[in-house]
Protein backbone atom coordinates (compact mmCIF):
# COMPACT_ATOMS: atom_id res chain seq x y z
CA UNK A 1 0.00 0.00 0.00
CA UNK A 2 1.17 3.39 -1.18
CA UNK A 3 1.55 5.70 2.20
CA UNK A 4 1.87 9.24 0.37
CA UNK A 5 0.54 9.95 -3.33
CA UNK A 6 0.03 13.48 -4.48
CA UNK A 7 -0.12 15.42 -7.48
CA UNK A 8 2.78 17.23 -8.39
CA UNK A 9 2.84 19.46 -11.49
CA UNK A 10 1.49 19.71 -14.90
CA UNK A 11 4.45 20.54 -17.47
CA UNK A 12 3.42 22.30 -20.93
CA UNK A 13 7.57 22.68 -21.83
CA UNK A 14 10.44 21.00 -21.02
CA UNK A 15 12.17 24.16 -19.32
CA UNK A 16 9.36 22.91 -16.40
CA UNK A 17 10.29 19.43 -16.08
CA UNK A 18 11.33 18.67 -12.39
CA UNK A 19 14.50 18.60 -11.13
CA UNK A 20 15.24 16.37 -8.81
CA UNK A 21 16.14 12.77 -10.63
CA UNK A 22 13.40 10.85 -9.55
CA UNK A 23 13.08 8.15 -11.90
CA UNK A 24 9.52 8.31 -14.21
CA UNK A 25 6.97 5.77 -14.88
CA UNK A 26 5.35 7.04 -17.99
CA UNK A 27 1.42 6.82 -19.29
CA UNK A 28 0.87 7.33 -22.88
CA UNK A 29 -1.88 6.46 -25.61
CA UNK A 30 -4.83 7.09 -27.44
CA UNK A 31 -7.50 9.38 -25.78
CA UNK A 32 -9.96 7.83 -23.41
CA UNK A 33 -7.68 4.91 -23.27
CA UNK A 34 -8.39 4.65 -19.38
CA UNK A 35 -4.73 6.61 -17.99
CA UNK A 36 -6.55 8.41 -15.12
CA UNK A 37 -8.43 5.35 -13.74
CA UNK A 38 -5.36 3.06 -14.18
CA UNK A 39 -3.28 5.42 -11.78
CA UNK A 40 -6.45 5.77 -9.09
CA UNK A 41 -6.76 1.85 -9.44
CA UNK A 42 -3.62 0.67 -9.43
CA UNK A 43 -2.37 3.10 -6.77
CA UNK A 44 -5.24 3.12 -5.19
CA UNK A 45 -6.24 6.79 -4.19
CA UNK A 46 -9.44 7.96 -5.48
CA UNK A 47 -10.11 10.77 -7.29
CA UNK A 48 -5.73 10.88 -7.51
CA UNK A 49 -6.53 11.88 -10.97
CA UNK A 50 -9.26 13.47 -12.98
CA UNK A 51 -11.38 10.84 -15.32
CA UNK A 52 -12.99 12.80 -17.53
CA UNK A 53 -15.99 11.20 -20.35
CA UNK A 54 -14.50 13.94 -22.72
CA UNK A 55 -11.41 12.92 -24.58
CA UNK A 56 -8.75 15.55 -24.98
CA UNK A 57 -8.72 16.75 -21.51
CA UNK A 58 -5.42 16.08 -20.98
CA UNK A 59 -2.98 18.82 -22.33
CA UNK A 60 0.17 18.94 -20.38
CA UNK A 61 2.80 16.22 -18.67
CA UNK A 62 1.14 15.42 -15.42
CA UNK A 63 3.59 14.49 -12.56
CA UNK A 64 2.23 12.53 -9.89
CA UNK A 65 4.49 11.52 -6.84
CA UNK A 66 4.81 8.13 -5.47
CA UNK A 67 5.79 8.02 -1.99
CA UNK A 68 8.66 10.79 -3.03
CA UNK A 69 10.15 7.73 -4.58
CA UNK A 70 9.52 8.10 -8.49
CA UNK A 71 7.18 9.61 -10.49
CA UNK A 72 3.99 8.31 -12.31
CA UNK A 73 3.85 11.07 -16.03
CA UNK A 74 0.53 10.93 -17.87
CA UNK A 75 1.05 12.07 -21.28
CA UNK A 76 -1.96 13.69 -23.62
CA UNK A 77 -3.69 11.34 -25.42
CA UNK A 78 -3.44 11.30 -28.79
CA UNK A 79 -5.93 10.41 -32.00
CA UNK A 80 -8.79 12.51 -31.07
CA UNK A 81 -10.22 14.19 -33.93
CA UNK A 82 -11.98 17.28 -32.55
CA UNK A 83 -8.85 18.91 -31.01
CA UNK A 84 -7.22 20.72 -33.68
CA UNK A 85 -4.36 19.95 -36.13
CA UNK A 86 -2.43 22.69 -34.31
CA UNK A 87 -3.04 21.57 -31.21
CA UNK A 88 -2.18 17.82 -32.03
CA UNK A 89 1.07 18.82 -33.14
CA UNK A 90 2.31 20.71 -30.23
CA UNK A 91 1.11 17.77 -28.12
CA UNK A 92 3.39 15.62 -30.24
CA UNK A 93 6.19 18.23 -29.90
CA UNK A 94 6.07 18.39 -26.27
CA UNK A 95 6.11 14.18 -25.82
CA UNK A 96 8.70 13.68 -28.70
CA UNK A 97 10.75 16.87 -26.69
CA UNK A 98 9.97 15.14 -23.20
CA UNK A 99 11.02 11.86 -24.18
CA UNK A 100 14.32 13.80 -25.46
CA UNK A 101 15.02 15.46 -22.60
CA UNK A 102 14.01 13.28 -19.83
CA UNK A 103 17.29 11.22 -18.42
CA UNK A 104 15.62 9.47 -15.96
CA UNK A 105 12.52 7.47 -17.70
CA UNK A 106 12.58 4.12 -16.58
CA UNK A 107 9.21 2.80 -17.75
CA UNK A 108 6.80 3.11 -20.14
CA UNK A 109 3.21 1.95 -20.20
CA UNK A 110 1.45 2.09 -23.72
CA UNK A 111 -2.17 1.72 -23.37
CA UNK A 112 -4.25 0.31 -25.76
CA UNK A 113 -7.80 -0.47 -25.64
CA UNK A 114 -8.12 -4.20 -25.55
CA UNK A 115 -11.40 -4.19 -27.52
CA UNK A 116 -9.69 -3.13 -30.49
CA UNK A 117 -7.08 -3.81 -32.97
CA UNK A 118 -4.24 -1.23 -32.26
CA UNK A 119 -4.28 1.96 -35.00
CA UNK A 120 -1.76 3.60 -36.49
CA UNK A 121 -1.11 6.13 -34.38
CA UNK A 122 -0.07 3.14 -31.67
CA UNK A 123 1.92 1.86 -34.24
CA UNK A 124 3.89 5.84 -34.13
CA UNK A 125 3.95 5.85 -30.81
CA UNK A 126 5.67 2.47 -30.96
CA UNK A 127 8.17 3.73 -33.36
CA UNK A 128 9.28 6.83 -31.29
CA UNK A 129 9.62 5.47 -27.87
CA UNK A 130 11.72 2.66 -30.19
CA UNK A 131 13.74 5.21 -31.72
CA UNK A 132 14.69 6.59 -28.16
CA UNK A 133 15.52 3.20 -27.13
CA UNK A 134 13.01 3.44 -24.14
CA UNK A 135 11.90 0.72 -22.07
CA UNK A 136 8.33 0.35 -22.90
CA UNK A 137 5.55 -2.55 -22.20
CA UNK A 138 1.82 -2.43 -23.44
CA UNK A 139 -1.27 -2.56 -21.20
CA UNK A 140 -4.47 -3.41 -22.09
CA UNK A 141 -7.07 -1.40 -20.80
CA UNK A 142 -10.99 -1.76 -20.82
CA UNK A 143 -10.94 -5.58 -20.32
CA UNK A 144 -13.40 -5.49 -17.22
CA UNK A 145 -16.39 -6.61 -19.98
CA UNK A 146 -14.18 -8.79 -22.10
CA UNK A 147 -14.72 -12.86 -21.73
CA UNK A 148 -12.03 -15.55 -22.08
CA UNK A 149 -12.44 -15.93 -25.88
CA UNK A 150 -12.69 -11.67 -25.88
CA UNK A 151 -9.06 -11.54 -24.07
CA UNK A 152 -7.45 -14.46 -25.96
CA UNK A 153 -8.84 -12.53 -29.46
CA UNK A 154 -7.14 -9.15 -27.98
CA UNK A 155 -4.07 -10.65 -27.66
CA UNK A 156 -3.76 -11.93 -30.82
CA UNK A 157 -4.53 -8.90 -32.00
CA UNK A 158 -1.67 -7.31 -30.54
CA UNK A 159 0.79 -10.09 -31.25
CA UNK A 160 0.06 -9.26 -34.98
CA UNK A 161 0.80 -5.67 -34.96
CA UNK A 162 3.44 -5.99 -31.59
CA UNK A 163 5.25 -9.50 -32.11
CA UNK A 164 8.14 -8.74 -29.63
CA UNK A 165 5.71 -8.15 -26.52
CA UNK A 166 5.21 -11.23 -24.72
CA UNK A 167 2.32 -11.54 -22.56
CA UNK A 168 2.90 -11.68 -18.64
CA UNK A 169 6.60 -10.40 -19.67
CA UNK A 170 6.11 -6.64 -21.16
CA UNK A 171 2.36 -7.46 -22.06
CA UNK A 172 -0.17 -6.83 -19.42
CA UNK A 173 -4.39 -6.86 -19.12
CA UNK A 174 -5.02 -4.52 -16.27
CA UNK A 175 -8.88 -4.46 -14.79
CA UNK A 176 -9.69 -0.84 -13.30
CA UNK A 177 -12.65 -2.30 -11.71
CA UNK A 178 -11.11 -5.72 -10.08
CA UNK A 179 -7.54 -5.11 -9.48
CA UNK A 180 -6.80 -8.15 -11.56
CA UNK A 181 -3.22 -8.83 -13.14
CA UNK A 182 -2.18 -6.32 -10.60
CA UNK A 183 0.64 -8.25 -9.16
CA UNK A 184 2.39 -9.30 -12.48
CA UNK A 185 2.47 -5.46 -13.55
CA UNK A 186 3.92 -4.87 -10.08
CA UNK A 187 6.66 -7.07 -10.03
CA UNK A 188 8.21 -5.64 -13.34
CA UNK A 189 7.25 -2.13 -12.42
CA UNK A 190 9.30 -2.11 -8.95
CA UNK A 191 11.47 -4.56 -10.82
CA UNK A 192 12.73 -1.70 -13.40
CA UNK A 193 12.31 1.36 -10.41
CA UNK A 194 15.10 -1.18 -8.56
CA UNK A 195 17.15 -1.44 -11.47
CA UNK A 196 17.01 2.16 -11.86
CA UNK A 197 18.11 2.80 -8.36
CA UNK A 198 20.87 0.42 -8.52
CA UNK A 199 22.37 2.13 -11.50
CA UNK A 200 21.81 5.64 -10.27
CA UNK A 201 23.97 4.36 -7.22
CA UNK A 202 26.51 3.05 -9.61
CA UNK A 203 27.02 6.42 -11.40
CA UNK A 204 27.35 8.28 -8.51
CA UNK A 205 29.41 6.67 -6.65
CA UNK A 206 32.56 8.76 -5.87
CA UNK A 207 35.88 7.79 -7.57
Amino acid sequence: MHKELLFKKSVYAVSELPTDSLPEVVLCGRSNVGKSSFINSFFGKKNLAKVSSDPGKTRSLNFYEIDKSFYVVDLPGFGYAKIGLEERKRWGKLIEDYFKASKVITLIFHFIDSRHEPMQSDIDLYNMISFYQLPYFIILSKVDKLNQSQLAAAKKNVSKYFPDFNFGANLFFYSTMSGRWKRDIEKQLYGQLEQAKLKSKVANKPG
